[in-house]
């Protein structure tokens, strides 16, 4: 009888609640998250997943704001309302584009966001009631450089953002066999006088990690790469 006492006592207390957590006292159990931990959470994951939109906003939104149009540049224009129309337009020699109902509009050395409000408020004077525009850059062909030199595809390219030294040469195809990443140089021309100001590039150094020793190009600069010494 007692022997059977002391079983039953044995099974009940290995089921029971009190002596199960005492005995696994070492054993952390999974921990179901709070709700301020998965709001945290989602909050974190939300920030990163706008983050790439957010960087992506800010980027048109500097466009639109700083970028000066000049001859040659390609631009999209929309009519958003009231009704929908969208055209692409190249700015012309004399500085202007064609838009309907309009006419001609005079763009160069305007930001986007000038031709935007130049052109709604015409449209407005007697065309639309409300009208919403939209003006997006599509190609920049007013911002040249020049590659010269002992490189594959020597001649004129279109300005991107942050354009480098070695960024041009390797958008010209890179270097001949003869050309040397050693004797690079920028001629930028001078803005208070006539001439250039002549700025030498170790590209060589660039490649090997030194990348303070490249150079960002600015409009009409011509990158000169001469032959190697042997």
């Amino acid at each position: 009888m007692k022997n059977l006492q002391f079983i039953f006592l044995s099974v009940f207390l290995a089921f029971s609640p009190a002596f199960a957590q005492e005995e696994g006292a070492d054993v952390v159990a999974p921990v179901a998250p709070t709700e301020t931990a998965q709001a945290v959470s989602i909050s974190s994951k939300a920030a990163v997943e706008e983050a790439p939109v957010v960087k992506e906003a800010l980027q048109y939104e500097d466009t639109a704001t700083l970028y000066k149009v000049g001859i040659e540049d390609v631009l999209d224009i929309s009519i958003l309302q009231p009704e929908k129309l969208s055209t692409m337009v190249t700015v012309s020699p004399d500085g202007s584009i064609s838009f309907p109902y309009i006419g001609n509009v005079n763009v160069k050395g305007l930001t986007l966001t000038e031709i935007q409000n130049q052109i709604q408020a015409r449209l407005a004077d007697g065309y639309m009631k409300y009208p919403v525009v939209s003006v997006s850059l599509r190609e920049s062909r007013s911002k040249k450089f020049f590659v010269y030199g002992e490189v594959m595809k020597p001649g004129t390219y279109y300005l991107e953002d942050k354009t480098s030294v070695l960024k041009a040469i390797s958008m010209a195809g890179g270097f001949t066999k003869y050309g040397s990443s050693s004797r690079v140089k920028v001629l930028r021309p001078r803005k208070d006088e006539a001439g250039y100001e002549s700025i030498k590039v170790n590209i060589k150094a660039v490649m090997d990690g030194v990348f303070e020793a490249d150079v960002l190009l600015q409009p009409e600069d011509m990158v000169v790469v001469s032959e190697g010494i042997f």
